[in-house]
């Protein structure tokens, strides 16, 4: 009887409107992207260089071009976490929402004052899979999942293999970008994007950024953050800026 008395107390057109609201799926999303940021901290990493990086993700999250890709996304915002990784991994920024130029703003003021996030040697399958879990248990729910993994090697004394741990992060649906940072230093930094193509990246529309360690750096980062939040295509391997 409720049924029948709801129905006849609704208009035809409205009824349809219920009908088709019930019909319609539940989408849980909240946002449009969880993003992981893995930077390394091992121990070719300096104090010096590991402020250097954080000031360039700094800079290029609160960048207006940043922004505005957030801002066109399906939901206007992501959800992202700043993480060190060496022997261990330790969190440097908790997962914040970033919507504009204030939770932005926000985001970058809290890379300035932790102390190093992880030390020691290097271990990326290890990092690989913490970064899956920060995103598995987080309390968020985003259309794309992404682990931004950045590095100058493939070294990988600790932990699981490379390629075993990437593999078991991709099975979860989670795609891995890769930053390869070129240091004069390292006699591979040549190859090293196509290395990380080879055994580090995976899922859909993943790629490598290659970045050199000098001013060039902060813009390889801001770039690399928009073809991220804009999943536009994009070559497996970009190359660093000239």
């Amino acid at each position: 009887m409720l049924g029948r008395a709801l129905r006849l107390s609704l208009s035809p057109m409205r009824l349809l409107s219920l009908l088709a609201l019930l019909a319609a799926p539940a989408f849980a999303q909240d946002t449009d992207l969880e993003l992981v940021l893995l930077a390394d901290a091992s121990g070719s990493i300096t104090q010096g260089e590991l402020m250097f990086q954080r000031d360039a993700y700094a800079a290029a999250m609160t960048d207006p071009t940043v922004i505005a890709a957030i801002r066109n996304t399906a939901y206007g915002s992501i959800a992202v976490t700043y993480v060190e990784w060496a022997t261990n991994q330790g969190v440097v920024v908790p997962w914040m929402r970033v919507d504009g130029p204030e939770s932005a703003a926000a985001f970058a003021a809290a890379l300035d004052g932790p102390p190093r996030g992880a030390t020691g040697r290097n271990a990326i399958g290890s990092a690989l899979l913490v970064a899956r879990d920060l995103i598995e248990t987080n309390r968020i729910d985003g259309w794309r999942r992404v682990i931004d993994f950045s590095g100058d090697t493939t070294g990988n004394t600790f932990g699981p293999p490379i390629e075993q741990a990437r593999d078991e992060v991709l099975a979860t649906g989670i795609t891995i970008n890769a930053l390869a940072i070129v240091s004069e230093r390292r006699w591979d930094s040549d190859t090293l994007a196509q290395q990380y193509a080879d055994r580090i990246i995976g899922g859909m529309g993943a790629f490598v950024v290659e970045a050199a360690e000098d001013e060039a750096f902060a813009e390889a980062v801001k770039r690399k953050l928009i073809l991220e939040i804009s999943g536009a295509p994009t070559p497996r391997i970009v190359a660093s800026l000239p």
